[in-house]
């Protein structure tokens, strides 16, 4: 479906144009989101920074997630977990995460604190949604900083997540919904991590443009 988030980000980009020279805020999701959410923001001319929110894996499965947890605090957990995991697991992984998040901030956006939100329109971004719990927790953040609306832009997401997604927020645009949806690598051709380098080069090369 795409060849790169580089692609990705242009595509959604143009389906935002409604947002030109608004001054949005676009708040990418690191790591994925971050390159997406740079064409969209450069493209926009807004202002653009990151948003650090964590997925909870599951203990006997990491790479599959119970629910996420934000920067602030906001969290979300999936009904199923919490018949599954007993609280005291279920607060170890947030603590473990709640650690991952604060290198992160310390690291990825310099230790610097989220740009105000407060009465502002704010497009989330990331690379896309499978579970969408990341993106679930990110929106409770936003609405409990008061922003004045709420737009979630991706590439690619499940029909059932982007349907949950969209009763939340005041727009959401999804680029493509797959019918045979299991996980966001299977809509890039060019697929990998990104680096904690790539994602400061990224924000620097914005930074350095304004």
């Amino acid at each position: 479906m795409f060849k790169d988030r580089k692609e990705a980000g242009e595509k959604l980009a143009k389906r935002l144009e409604k947002y030109k020279n608004k001054r949005v805020l676009v708040l990418a999701i690191p790591k994925g989101g971050v390159e997406v959410g740079y064409e969209v923001a450069k493209y926009l001319n807004a202002d653009f920074s990151l948003v650090i929110s964590r997925k909870l894996p599951l203990p006997y499965n990491p790479e599959a997630g119970f629910g996420a947890i934000a920067e602030d605090g906001s969290s979300f957990i999936f009904d199923w977990a919490e018949k599954e995991l007993s609280k005291s697991e279920i607060e170890k992984i947030k603590k473990q995460q709640k650690s991952e998040i604060k290198r992160r901030i310390k690291v990825l956006r310099k230790g610097k604190p989220l740009p105000k939100i407060s009465g502002r329109i704010v497009i989330l971004i990331d690379d896309g949604l499978a579970m969408g719990s990341t993106m679930i927790a990110t929106i409770m953040l936003c609405k409990k900083k008061k922003a004045k609306k709420i737009i979630v832009a991706v590439p690619v997401a499940g029909e059932s997540v982007a349907d949950n997604i969209k009763k939340m927020v005041d727009e959401i645009i999804v680029l493509e919904k797959p019918k045979f949806f299991q996980a966001v690598a299977q809509a890039y051709e060019n697929w990998y991590d990104v680096s904690d380098r790539e994602v400061l080069e990224i924000m620097e090369k914005y930074n350095a443009k304004k």
